[in-house]
């Protein structure tokens, strides 16, 4: 269970349709066209542990619930540099912070001299923050929301395929570096996750972008 009673958190996530055996190798070009964000399809609940590290970035949606003394509540997107605006307070950074620790500030603020004994409850409605990237040859290149135990598998179902022009065994991940910039290469071959090897797939992180070669003539 999440640790503070009254932090209730939400995630969008993805129902993946994904054929047993193949990716479609459909017939348009991929191409690396500027990304367009695309938002997830349905819900499911995410996992507690993971929610409760979770760090609220740039763009992020929270619903703000002051259950006492008044209700009130106020749904506010995250602003670039971090923000967030709230009655009686004003703004609020809450960028790389946790859901409890922003709803730790928020009570303590409002109890600074504007409610007596408040009660806050803090929702992540919508995570907009949390990013991978797919190009090359994919039915559907761009941006995505990365959602809960997503791979590179997942990822290349949910960009429609590769194309037919896109080889199986010329997938890769580019992953930031930790220090530094660039990026470490990891290599995928899809046909051995489908063909069920054990660790063939690869789970992705927020920044990784996954590339799909053509094929060799």
């Amino acid at each position: 269970m999440f640790p503070m009673a009254h932090v209730q958190v939400k995630q969008r996530s993805i129902w993946l349709a994904v054929m047993a055996g193949s990716l479609a190798f459909l017939a348009t070009t991929g191409g690396y066209a500027a990304p367009p964000i695309r938002p997830p399809q349905s819900v499911h609940p995410a996992a507690n542990a993971v929610l409760s590290e979770y760090k609220v970035g740039a763009n992020d949606i929270l619903d703000i619930h002051i259950l006492r003394p008044d209700e009130l509540t106020v749904r506010s997107n995250v602003s670039p540099g971090g923000f967030i605006s709230l009655p009686y307070i004003g703004t609020l950074h809450v960028k790389g912070k946790t859901i409890a620790e922003i709803q730790e500030e928020v009570e303590t603020r409002l109890a600074d001299g504007y409610l007596k004994y408040p009660v806050v409850s803090v929702v992540l409605w919508e995570s907009r923050s949390r990013y991978f990237f797919i190009y090359g040859e994919v039915e559907t290149p761009g941006a995505y929301l990365l959602e809960e135990d997503m791979t590179v598998f997942k990822a290349l179902a949910v960009a429609g395929g590769l194309t037919k022009f896109g080889a199986s065994s010329r997938v890769k991940i580019l992953r930031p570096k930790l220090q530094g910039t660039g990026y470490d290469t990891i290599k995928i071959n899809v046909k051995q996750i489908i063909d069920g090897h054990q660790g063939a797939d690869a789970p992705l992180q927020v920044g990784d972008v996954v590339v799909v070669s053509e094929g060799w003539l």
